[in-house]
């Protein structure tokens, strides 16, 4: 007897629904309806002979069936979608310069200029970490195509994938930070920094006193210096590093804005590489960030 061949959107639908947590989330990012997705789970079963998801309290969850075909299924995806961008991303090629600050450097956005250049292997993708300011500088003098940047959502070119909220940060296994009659030390990268400026704008409003002890221009050499307790900063909490933690209000500390995170490309018609790559950025951050439109 011949085995079935599994229906790869069905596959599709039931990754999504495990990634976004819920079947209402899933049809609404695939852009089927519930009981569409609710099919294409049952069809599933029918042809693997098991069922997938079991009751637990309210929630629904995947049976022990349904868990292994969940791993199988994100292999599969992962197959198709590298053969079909492999043989579309073959004719595409050229340059495309791209900014992105050090917060994004070392979490999920290597990882896809990573799998973008398996995808497009003829494309070439030149990558420039620097700080915002400096960023959006080198795109108005035309030396980048493409820059992720934080706090820019007022230019003309901008287009907002989240926003993110700033949050305190020091070491692991902060106590209280705050003290009545002593000074706050604070890890703060050089000005010009929007952060910087939120930081201490907050604590002035909130009538809290507080020094620079450790100003550096490093991403790096910022985290090294909340680590060994030299001083609390604020960023936006994303990836952070194991040795530190993310402070609140429980600490003494008061609360702080939003950050729009935003990709702004270079005047001009833009070569299908840079159309491609912005693509892949946006589906990326989507994943990753769970608020790009």
């Amino acid at each position: 007897m011949p085995l079935p061949n599994l229906d790869m959107d069905a596959l599709r639908s039931l990754v999504a629904i495990l990634h976004l947590g819920g079947l209402a989330r899933a049809a609404e990012r695939i852009g089927r309806s519930p009981s569409a997705i609710s099919q294409q789970m049952r069809k599933l079963e029918l042809q693997l002979g098991e069922p997938l998801f079991r009751k637990q309290g309210r929630r629904v969850v995947l049976t022990e069936a349904g868990d292994r075909v969940h791993a199988y299924a994100r292999r599969i995806l992962e197959l198709n979608d590298e053969a079909v961008h492999a043989v579309r991303g073959a004719a595409i090629d050229g340059t495309v310069r791209f900014g992105l600050p050090g917060d994004f450097a070392e979490s999920w956005l290597p990882m896809a200029l990573g799998q973008f250049r398996k995808a497009y292997p003829a494309v070439r993708v030149d990558v420039l970490v620097e700080p915002n300011r400096l960023l959006l500088e080198r795109l108005d003098r035309g030396e980048l195509d493409l820059v992720l940047a934080m706090n820019q959502g007022g230019r003309a070119d901008a287009k907002r994938l989240a926003t993110l909220p700033m949050t305190w940060i020091g070491p692991a296994g902060t106590g209280e930070v705050v003290r009545s009659a002593t000074v706050l030390d604070l890890a703060l990268y050089q000005p010009p920094c929007f952060f910087r400026q939120a930081g201490t704008a907050a604590l002035d409003r909130a009538g809290i006193a507080w020094r620079p002890a450790f100003v550096t221009a490093s991403l790096h050499s910022l985290w090294a210096g909340v680590a060994a307790g030299l001083g609390i900063t604020v960023r936006t909490g994303a990836d952070l590093p194991p040795s530190l933690m993310r402070l609140d209000e429980r600490h003494g500390l008061p609360s702080l804005p939003g950050v729009d995170l935003c990709l702004h490309t270079a005047p001009g018609p833009p070569s299908a590489a840079l159309t491609h790559l912005r693509q892949a950025v946006r589906e990326q951050a989507r994943t990753h960030l769970g608020q790009a439109g």
